[in-house]
């Protein structure tokens, strides 16, 4: 049953995406550039592939169990940060059921993928805040490539409208934030598996 959902959530994560690319295209305002820098659509194609692979072959390797546990704190980045800054604000989505289900639906999903098959063993508080890198590149990529084109992804990340230094000023409060949900995070993720262990040797 667990293979099915993810098949079914990862299948649901390919149909937003592809029928908002669709959609946009056909009103003549698709702009692959823009569309691919969201940090939404980047983590969603990683949660696509990490659902589809757990569904498919489901690997235990740690390298992999690495991955799903960086995959789930972007997605829930993604979660948090719209529910919190971005509701009431246009990112790009012209429907919403690919709203939804890109924001709302899909990060709980692989949240609770995490929290029902737990990966182990358990990243280190090192590997975790490492998993930092690929958000902190992305708000640089943004930066630079906002300066060339003249668009920015995400109203808190608009030189135009904060500044260089206020935009500098959210993107340390949003690393803060993030650091501590990684950490929070893989805390987590030990006592599950830990709790785990605890409850295999007493019931062998």
């Amino acid at each position: 049953m667990l293979r099915v959902a993810r098949a079914a959530f990862a299948l649901l994560g390919i149909a937003a995406m592809v029928y908002q690319v669709a959609w946009s295209s056909d009103h003549g305002f698709f702009n692959a550039g823009n569309f691919f820098s969201f940090f939404t659509i980047e983590s969603n194609i990683l949660t696509a592939i990490v659902l589809g692979v757990g569904a498919l072959r489901d690997p235990r390797g740690h390298g992999w169990q690495l991955f799903r546990g960086a995959v789930t704190l972007y997605m829930t980045i993604t979660g948090i940060v719209y529910n919190v800054l971005l509701t009431n604000t246009g990112v790009g989505l012209t429907s919403s059921w690919v709203n939804d289900s890109l924001h709302r639906i899909l990060p709980l999903v692989i949240l609770i993928d995490f929290l029902l098959v737990p990966p182990v063993p358990p990243p280190t508080y090192r590997q975790a805040i490492a998993f930092l890198a690929f958000p902190l590149a992305y708000f640089g990529y943004s930066l630079i490539r906002g300066a060339i084109v003249d668009w920015y992804p995400y109203p808190f990340m608009d030189v135009n409208r904060h500044g260089y230094d206020g935009v500098a000023l959210n993107a340390v409060l949003l690393a803060v934030a993030m650091a501590a949900l990684t950490c929070l995070l893989a805390w987590i993720n030990r006592r599950l598996v830990l709790h785990r262990a605890r409850v295999h040797h007493e019931v062998v």
